[in-house]
């Protein structure tokens, strides 16, 4: 199978799987949202049958006689005359023990009760000399609601359903030049990183014979030079690598303990040839070990990113600071350069951006404003955070990346 074949397929199952949870979520919604105004429906309908029975209640609680009551009702007057209720009333009505409640407080009385199977509202009332009680049969209410209830839940179903199926349609239509540019960077990282890998492996193993030849020499400062451009080439070859991982997003490096602050020493060694070049002081304040947990490479190409970036643009010295804070490894770089624009210095970890507030120094090389946005990327893969500020009301720029410590 090709590379950009591959490459290809992966990006149509990353295609599907965002269509699909961009699906599923509106689909949930537009069932949260049905649920929401299906509730309001049915509570405005309950509502509306409850009081219509009420009234009609009240109304047949005024007739004189069981034998006028409307169809389907039930009356039971008690008083002087004696006790007389509607033919057929089911069992379980009348209910005594209401008469016996509104005789003792002078109250109507009212409730819900099951008599023969079915559901009534009963209510017990005093009409002059004689005490009156109704029950109002509720299985036609009831069967309403739950017809209603049924519609609902169907309509809300067959909406999200048809709602996923078009999000579907309409998320794949919309993200597919998304998806399409995304593919093009992967596959360009990956082409690159696959032609970079053979000159930097042949680089490597050319300084390593360099280096042995020369150590039969004895000449320290030129076999430390040479075993410089060894520990480089080998850290470019790893480089390619990291940028390979962080370009596909189904794979992750592998986490180990890393001691950041012997990571930042090692990176200001890598870096004092071009600080001293531009006659840039680097000092390093390291009190002791600060380990965090993820990969190496990626986090060199954190510090080496920052201390270029500052010693681009300070104007005579660095410094590099590794703490730890409680249960985050603070590391801090900072210069003594012109600093971030007061308004918004957190535009500087935007790709391409460019917001020192003065110009770099002439021998310095073109920036493309990738740095701190690398640096920004790296953090959060690592969960952590960045921040860029001034060190003071007259410029200095420092940035501090917050990394969470290893578990010990």
């Amino acid at each position: 199978m090709s590379a950009r074949g591959a490459d290809g397929r992966g990006g149509d199952r990353e295609l599907r799987r965002a269509s699909t949870r961009l699906a599923v979520q509106f689909g949930v919604l537009i069932l949260v949202l049905f649920a929401a105004l299906g509730g309001v429906v049915y509570a405005i309908v309950a509502g509306s049958q409850a009081e219509a029975a009420r009234r009609a209640v009240d109304d047949t609680s005024r007739i004189d006689s069981p034998h006028d009551a409307p169809p389907g009702m039930f009356v039971t007057i008690t008083g002087g005359r004696g006790t007389l209720s509607s033919p057929d009333i089911p069992d379980g009505l009348p209910l005594e023990a209401a008469f016996e409640a509104v005789r003792a407080s002078g109250q109507p009385d009212e409730r819900t009760v099951t008599a023969d199977g079915q559901d009534y509202l009963v209510r017990t009332t005093r009409q002059g000399d004689h005490w009156i009680q109704v029950a109002y049969p509720l299985r036609e209410q009831q069967e309403e609601l739950a017809r209603l209830a049924t519609a609902l839940i169907v309509s809300g179903v067959i909406a999200a359903l048809a709602a996923a199926g078009i999000s579907v349609l309409m998320a794949r239509r919309a993200m597919r030049p998304l998806a399409d540019a995304l593919r093009m960077q992967r596959r360009f990282v990956a082409d690159a990183g696959h032609e970079l890998r053979t000159p930097l492996t042949l680089l490597s193993t050319r300084a390593q014979l360099v280096r042995r030849r020369l150590t039969e020499h004895d000449d320290p400062a030129v076999v430390a030079g040479v075993g410089e451009i060894v520990d480089d080439s080998r850290a470019l070859t790893e480089i390619v690598a990291d940028l390979l991982l962080a370009a596909d997003p189904g794979e992750t490096a592998a986490r180990e303990p890393v001691d950041l602050a012997e990571l930042a020493a090692a990176a200001v060694r890598s870096v004092a040839p071009k600080s001293e070049e531009r006659g840039v002081e680097v000092r390093v304040d390291v009190p002791g070990p600060v380990v965090v947990s993820g990969a190496a490479v990626s986090l060199r190409r954190l510090v080496i990113a920052l201390l270029d970036n500052a010693t681009d643009h300070a104007a005579s010295l660095v410094t590099v600071q590794v703490r730890r804070a409680g249960r985050c490894a603070l590391l801090v770089v900072a210069d003594d350069g012109a600093g971030f624009p007061q308004d918004d210095p957190g535009t500087a970890f935007e790709r391409f951006a460019s917001t020192r507030s003065g110009e770099a120094p002439a021998a310095v090389s073109r920036h493309y404003g990738l740095g701190l946005a690398l640096v920004a990327e790296v953090a959060a893969r690592h969960g952590g955070a960045v921040h860029a500020g001034n060190t003071g009301p007259g410029g200095g720029a420092s940035v501090t990346v917050e990394l969470p410590v290893a578990d010990s």
